[in-house]
């Protein structure tokens, strides 16, 4: 909102992973909704009630984690991903995200010891400040993750393959749209992919509910 001020109920990012490169496990106030834009990644999390997701991503490909839901994000091989975060909130901050290893280097290590059942010792190389993102091994395969918990899965996604939606074609262009209804995860954004043709009129039309927040991925409009 400090950057583009008529944008009050809407933030963005964009972000760029390399191979490997992980965006720290973390958890905000606003819900957080992803377009990948180039590459692959591998997407994490966990819910209130401690079921697990895992899930990997390619380009076209959505997510969107709720407020609150603890998540992260790691490119994949062979060149990392670039992606686009919209947040449902214009005021939006990074300074006010949540990141596990700010946590830890906050808390005593005999209570992490203790917490975790590990002997103080194991976290005495724990990071001294946050790491935001920071380079990872490549992960293995996305069933070793899958299956390395024994805990039960979300029941609704957090992923949601866009380019799979048939497309609504007309004489200037077409669109994919996913919301609530296809996506049933992804209660509180939509999305609408659009490509127009050259001379091609998205037709006068306002949107009486809700605010309307574009990115251009190619090409010219006015």
């Amino acid at each position: 909102m400090q950057q583009f001020p008529i944008a009050q109920r809407t933030a963005g990012v964009n972000m760029r992973l390399d191979a490997g490169g992980i965006r720290e496990l973390h958890w905000r106030k606003e819900s957080e909704w992803a377009f990948m834009l180039y590459g692959a990644a591998r997407i994490t999390a966990v819910d209130q009630e401690g079921r697990h997701f895992a899930a990997d991503v390619k380009e076209g490909d959505l997510w969107f984690f709720p407020a609150g839901i603890p998540h992260s994000i790691q490119g994949l091989g062979p060149d990392g991903c670039k992606f686009l975060l919209a947040f449902d909130d214009g005021a939006f901050s990074e300074d006010s995200t949540f990141l596990i290893t700010d946590w830890f280097a906050h808390t005593p290590k005999g209570v992490l010891a203790q917490n975790f059942g590990w002997p103080a010792e194991a976290f005495e190389r724990s990071p001294s400040e946050e790491l935001y993102i920071f380079n990872g091994r490549k992960p293995g395969s996305l069933w070793d993750d899958l299956r390395s918990s024994s805990q039960p899965t979300v029941p609704e996604p957090f992923n949601f393959a866009l380019m799979e939606v048939p497309p609504m074609r007309t004489r200037g262009g077409w669109v994919r749209i996913a919301d609530c209804r296809n996506f049933t995860a992804s209660r509180t954004m939509s999305v609408a992919l659009v490509e127009l043709e050259p001379g091609g009129l998205r037709e006068l039309h306002w949107h009486p509910q809700a605010d309307e927040w574009q990115y251009y991925i190619s090409g010219r409009a006015r």
